[in-house]
């Protein structure tokens, strides 16, 4: 059998190859924290467009993403219902606002959603279950998974008792709740009639809706139909199928949001860091062992059996290293995710991913470190 040189040396510099795990594990631990943040940036600016129950979606051409949206008339609603196969056409109304928090009476900036509470037009069942305490006049719905201090509030709306606060000083009530989540854009969702989002909001036309759900028969399909709207429909609406609205918010914090790109760097970063750290590690360990791979050589070993034993230390460091890294992120995932109210938590698929750019870092590192050994020539070292 082989004898295992590799891990044999690492062995016998214990020190060495502790600080060297250490190492890899916090570079891992800087890959998933920074990949759980870009996720959760994805998943939570997302999930109100996921919840919107449609198979078409119309928004402003001007439109950025949620938080960022124009408005378009309401008529083209009407006018897609002349398009075959959409069977309804409901329109929303969507806008940041900062309001005033029941239970620290701070200010703090959420999204406020007004429609029509007969139209099923959420695959939320809690909001559609509470649509007739919509119909009362200032009244709204509140989003327990909100990010701030709102223990007290929830607990009295819990137990059938109504909230009053401000918005736009106006004195609004928070009849029910409903769960969402925490975004980047907003701290939390409130859910209103069209007619007490207009009363909120008196500058806001009636006349002009800010996202349009469309509704289509069983039977049609979902891209013939919305070629058929592009060319109904005037150029001041935009026409996305459900999918592809997802994307588009999706695409606005990946692209053209300095957040995505700076998650991205700190991964890439990390990755730096790691190479940096095994590479110091394993052409510390060649140079300290120079005269006996010249040994090697002058028995007659080639250069890719002594390589071989560089690489199997990058591995064992790769695979070895990898494991604390992967499991300190899990509880501050959960720490993270209770303290922003945002959905970090490990998936298979993160993990995989930075075990691949874990091995990766590893072996180019070692890689790396093989240059003096190649060049070694054992006449020169004796």
């Amino acid at each position: 059998m082989r004898t295992p040189l590799g891990w044999l040396q690492l062995r016998h510099e214990r020190g060495r190859f502790i600080v060297a795990l250490a190492g890899i594990a916090f570079a891992d631990l800087l890959m998933f924290m920074q990949l759980g943040f870009q996720a959760a940036l994805y998943d939570s600016n997302t999930r109100l467009d996921r919840s919107f129950n449609a198979d078409v979606v119309l928004i402003s051409p001007k439109a950025l993403n949620l938080q960022n949206l124009s408005t378009f008339p309401r008529r083209r609603l009407f006018q897609a219902l002349d398009v075959p196969g959409v069977v309804d056409a409901q329109g929303l109304y969507i806008r940041t606002v900062t309001w005033r928090n029941p239970q620290t009476l701070r200010s703090a900036t959420v999204q406020v959603l007004g429609f029509n509470p007969d139209a099923a037009v959420l695959r939320l069942p809690e909001v559609m279950a509470q649509a007739d305490a919509l119909k009362l006049p200032d009244t709204v719905l509140f989003d327990r998974g909100a990010r701030g201090q709102y223990a007290e509030v929830i607990d009295q709306i819990d137990r059938g008792e109504r909230v009053t606060t401000e918005i736009e000083r106006r004195t609004i009530t928070v009849a029910g709740l409903f769960r969402l989540g925490a975004s980047f854009g907003a701290d939390g969702t409130l859910m209103a009639s069209d007619q007490t989002f207009l009363r909120m909001f008196p500058r806001v036309s009636a006349g002009s809706v800010s996202v349009g759900l469309l509704t289509l028969a069983p039977d049609q399909d979902t891209a013939a139909v919305v070629e058929a709207l592009k060319r109904h429909l005037p150029d001041d609406v935009k026409v996305l199928s459900d999918a592809d609205f997802i994307q588009f918010e999706e695409n606005y914090w990946r692209v053209a949001s300095p957040v995505g790109f700076i998650f991205g760097l700190g991964t890439a970063m990390a990755f730096v860091v790691g190479v940096v750290i095994v590479y110091q590690v394993l052409s510390t360990d060649v140079n300290t062992h120079l005269r006996e791979y010249a040994t090697f050589k002058a028995m007659g070993f080639r250069n890719r059996y002594l390589l071989l034993v560089v690489m199997e230390q990058a591995l064992i460091l790769a695979a070895l290293g990898f494991i604390p890294g992967a499991v300190m992120p899990v509880g501050l995932y959960a720490l993270a995710a209770n303290a922003t109210r945002l959905p970090i938590a490990m998936t298979v698929e993160r993990a995989i991913t930075v075990f691949v750019l874990t091995l990766v870092m590893c072996l180019a590192s070692g890689a790396i470190a093989t240059r003096r050994l190649q060049a070694a020539d054992p006449a020169e070292l004796f």
